[in-house]
């Protein structure tokens, strides 16, 4: 996590930063406190949905990647089920917003 945060204390943040826009989200799966990867999966109300990982650039910086774009929920759903069979750890945090916002592109969410 950025500057050392624990996975649980960066989701919570977060969460509220996404309350404070109006975006509805929820934990849809508890990983490890302090070092679970999380998964941020945004569905957008139509039947579509995006999945976002973080991940490095190319300069080594962390970011969040669109690792699915605009796929069908299920599409998602299952790729997210996929990576749980790997990494039990992981959070898998769901975002539910007709106009795809995420707030993951704002600082200090890197």
């Amino acid at each position: 996590m950025a500057g050392g945060l624990t996975s649980e204390f960066w989701i919570a943040a977060y969460l509220a930063r996404l309350q404070g826009e109006g975006i509805f989200a929820h934990i849809a799966h508890k990983g490890d406190a302090t070092a679970g990867a999380i998964a941020i999966k945004l569905a957008t109300m139509d039947g579509k949905a995006s999945l976002f990982t973080r991940t490095y650039d190319g300069d080594g910086a962390r970011i969040w990647d669109c690792a699915k774009d605009s796929e069908s929920e299920r599409d998602v759903d299952e790729a997210i089920a996929n990576q749980r069979r790997f990494d039990r750890d992981l959070w898998v945090i769901e975002v539910e917003d007709p106009k795809g916002r995420h707030l993951l592109d704002h600082e200090g969410l890197t």
